[in-house]
């Protein structure tokens, strides 16, 4: 595929980046050379020794990170720490917060995905890291589903190019990356148990070929997932591990289990499973397996080499290398440049955007991500940046002196303090004497000590009946996976702060920065709940603790406050939000919290309103043809407010292009139908087949709101003078592209390929088949060249893949539905 060279790709990134590739290139003889000193090493180790080296365990010195596995000391063998990464590495200290994985698949760029990478490699050695928890590259199957924010989109194609580059970028680093999850865990609902029931054909065409992919650019991990598939877990799956990702891919790294993925020891071992995490609750008992005779001693020795002589590739043995200082200006400047790229502007009528001078001094801006920045998702994935500025903040920065930019919440998150009057409580420090209490109000100059535990106990009754937003807020928490302040309102937790994954944990913090937790309950006017507020605080910083709620007559007011100030503006602009997290998947397509009414009013007070979209999937957007502008910003990162500013303002051209189909209706989806998803009686069925995404509504003929590949410029493209010929066993598709607007710009050029007459199984309308991104000058015209490989002119038949020969239809366009050019041409 071909790709342009980035303009603002500095000396020294290049030179780094030329290094790092020629590392990894040079990397496979190099451990083939020394597998001699890795064996010597092998018959060293005790029983013992080897069984440690393949399960975690706790650090000693834990620097935050996800997982840690004990060295050999003795024997050189270093302690290996493992962190999450998909977005940025996750520890204690502060790292680069980059936009969500979403947003690098929106910019159908390798070489960003290599510099994406290379960020998160450099910084997760610097921060005493070696092995990294990503890339994910699980398939967006289902529209919904809670990690879809993590991962590379809804096409095969598309995922494995930019796998090959993250994963190049990482390992150029010297950090290990770590491909997941393997395979099919494509939602979060009932992942740890769901038997996905997948056949052959599609697990090889649409959910193995980025990992494929990820393998051949020697990936030195892989981790296998939770769930069943076809009726074994995935983690003790001799299929997917031995027989297609080792004897078909020829993997020579180690594979570990997902955190408690592990259901047993000698069979997983057997299966291929090399390590289990992050403890040794089933891989603690091999020695004694061995030593009973029921497992051969071989069988770990092949376990443990593979993990070894990936120690070795990355120069990890005897001493281990140099790690580089950390580059936070660096990852920045990559953090910008990829949630500049990776923004699609889904909408613009009339041209609205980008915003004039006349819009800036009188422009209403709506939504509590404006002034609370949304910077990634939630669970494992999640980076707190050392700081994140808002959009409103950088809107009124770039706008500069004379802009008048006034701010509506629209959607209360952060309520006020719960009033004396509705609550009825008891206060008591761990070891004290209960005390009256007349609210949960400790914040700012009222915080209390650091270190300290507290519980509030009593009731909460509500002035008139209706829906409540109850909302505990805080900060200063000790760390906890399940979090440690939380609130429990009449014997249920509906809110826990800090909680890593669960706790209906916001991702937008209050105000005055205090993370915000909680969940919408409907409470009877004078009947009295139970509740309780517990919270533990970490030594060395305040605790500070609220007890909030938005009230039905809040919320109404908040959304008459926006509509009052978008009828009075030039000018409106919506920023609106899903939080996307793992551990759970979306309730709905809709938009959260009561968002689509704001919108609504909003646009009806404003006929020039656009909306900004912070969401890691697609959503429904039924308001669509009510506003003038829509610009999807995903989960941008740390430097996304702006990024987000200046392509408002016009300082940046939107490039991106959508990497999954947003639907009109939920029903639309592809999996809609329940036995595909949740699935029914514990089983998932992948009925739809290799009809995924956008290939799914192109089968059907149901239209999409927003197809795949979608996405608008402030300039405009023309395509011509289609050339396709047979060359490398493959196709070469050449084509014209033109900048016919007034400003420069990044088309993403894409080729789809149709099926031959009468298929021999049933195959997509079009595929992707290949893509190029362009950066064009004003009146600028280009010869663009499209390599599509054999494996896009093939089907999985038969345990090998066969060539789908006769006359294919070739077509060029630029989205999954605009396409401008087509040829027919002979495959054979």
């Amino acid at each position: 595929m071909a790709e342009a060279l980035n303009p603002s790709l500095t000396r020294r990134d290049a030179a780094r980046l030329l290094g790092a590739a020629a590392a990894v290139a040079a990397l496979p003889s190099g451990w083939t050379a020394r597998r001699a000193d890795v064996d010597a090493l092998l018959r060293k180790l005790t029983l013992a020794e080897k069984v440690s080296l393949l399960h975690g365990a706790n650090d000693p010195a834990s620097k935050g990170e996800a997982g840690y596995v004990p060295g050999v000391p003795r024997l050189g063998i270093p302690e290996i720490r493992l962190a999450d990464g998909p977005a940025g590495v996750r520890v204690t200290a502060g790292a680069t917060a980059l936009p969500a994985p979403v947003a690098l698949a929106s910019t159908f760029a390798a070489d960003l995905a290599q510099r994406f990478g290379a960020v998160i490699g450099r910084e997760g050695r610097a921060l005493g890291m070696d092995v990294l928890l990503s890339p994910m590259t699980n398939i967006v199957r289902v529209p919904q589903a809670g990690r879809n924010f993590e991962t590379l989109g809804e096409d095969p194609l598309l995922a494995a190019a930019l796998v090959v580059g993250e994963i190049r970028g990482i390992q150029g680093e010297g950090l290990i990356a770590t491909v997941k999850h393997y395979a099919a865990n494509n939602f979060e609902n009932a992942r740890q148990t769901v038997d996905v029931k997948v056949d052959e054909r599609t697990l090889r065409e649409i959910y193995l070929p980025a990992f494929e992919a990820a393998v051949k650019a020697g990936v030195g991990a892989v981790m296998a997932a939770y769930n069943h598939v076809n009726g074994v877990y995935a983690a003790e799956n001799r299929h997917l591990l031995s027989e297609i990702l080792r004897d078909d891919w020829q993997f020579g790294g180690w594979v570990m289990s997902d955190w408690y993925a592990t259901h047993s020891g000698a069979p997983s071992l057997t299966a291929g499973m090399d390590m289990e995490m992050p403890f040794g609750v089933n891989y603690g008992g091999l020695a004694a397996a061995v030593t009973s005779g029921q497992l051969a001693e071989s069988v770990v020795d092949a376990a443990v080499r593979r993990v070894l002589v990936q120690l070795d590739r990355f120069g990890l043995l005897g001493g281990g290398r140099p790690r580089p200082a950390p580059d936070p200006a660096g990852g920045a400047r990559v953090a910008k440049e990829i949630a500049l790229a990776g923004a699609v502007l889904l909408r613009n009528e009339g041209d609205l955007l980008p915003l004039g001078r006349a819009d800036l001094a009188d422009l209403a801006v709506i939504g509590p991500t404006a002034a609370s920045p949304l910077v990634g998702g939630g669970g494992s994935a999640r980076v707190i940046p050392a700081g994140a500025e808002s959009p409103l903040t950088a809107l009124r920065r770039q706008a500069g002196p004379g802009s008048r930019i006034h701010w509506a919440t629209g959607v209360d998150l952060e309520g006020v303090p719960v009033p004396a009057s509705a609550l009825s409580l008891q206060r008591a420090q761990q070891g004290g004497a209960p005390q009256a209490a007349a609210q949960v109000d400790h914040t700012g100059a009222g915080a209390l000590p650091a270190g300290s535990s507290w519980t509030w106990t009593g009731t909460l009754t509500a002035p008139a009946t209706g829906d409540y937003d109850l909302r505990i807020q805080g900060a200063g928490g000790v760390p906890s996976f399940n979090g440690s302040i939380s609130l429990t309102l009449d014997g249920v937790r509906i809110g826990s702060v800090g909680a890593l994954i669960g706790g209906n944990s916001s991702l937008i913090a209050t105000s005055g920065g205090l993370t915000n937790a909680g969940t919408t309950v409907r409470l009877e006017a004078g009947v009295a709940k139970p509740v309780t507020v517990a919270a533990t605080g970490i030594a060395g910083t305040p605790l500070q603790v609220r007890l909030a709620w938005v009230t039905p007559q809040r919320r109404q007011e908040a959304l008459r406050e926006a509509a009052a100030l978008a009828k009075g503006a030039r000018a409106a602009l919506v920023f609106a939000f899903n939080e996307g997290t793992e551990g759970a998947d979306r309730a709905a397509l809709a938009l959260p919290k009561g968002q689509d009414p704001v919108v609504e009013a909003v646009a009806g007070a404003n006929a020039r309103t656009a909306v900004v979209l912070n969401t890691g999937d697609p959503v429904l957007i039924p308001w669509v043809r009510n506003v003038r502008s829509i610009l999807q910003m995903w989960y941008p990162g740390q430097e996304g407010a702006d990024a987000t500013a200046t392509l408002l303002l016009g300082g940046a051209n939107p490039g991106g292009k959508l990497p999954v189909t947003f639907p009109v209706r939920a029903e639309d989806a592809p999996t809609a139908p329940a036995e595909r998803y949740p699935g029914v009686g514990g089983v998932a069925d992948y009925s739809e087949g290799v009809l995924v995404g956008y290939r799914f509504y192109d089968a059907k003929g149901v239209e999409p709101l927003f197809p795949f590949g979608h996405g608008l410029s402030y300039t405009r493209f023309q395509y011509g003078d289609l050339s396709v010929r047979a060359a490398g066993g493959g196709l070469s598709v050449s084509f014209t592209v033109a900048n016919t607007g007034r400003r420069a710009g990044v088309e993403v050029p894409q080729v789809y390929l149709g099926p031959p007459a009468g298929p021999p199984v049933p195959m997509a309308p079009r595929a992707l088949a290949g893509f190029a991104r362009v950066r064009l000058s004003p009146g600028e015209r280009r010869r663009v060249t499209v390599t599509v490989p054999r494996r896009a002119l093939q089907y999985w038949s038969d345990g090998r893949w066969t060539l789908a020969g006769g006359r294919r239809t070739v077509h060029v366009g630029s989205s999954s539905r605009d396409l401008r050019l087509r040829q027919e041409v002979t495959v054979r």
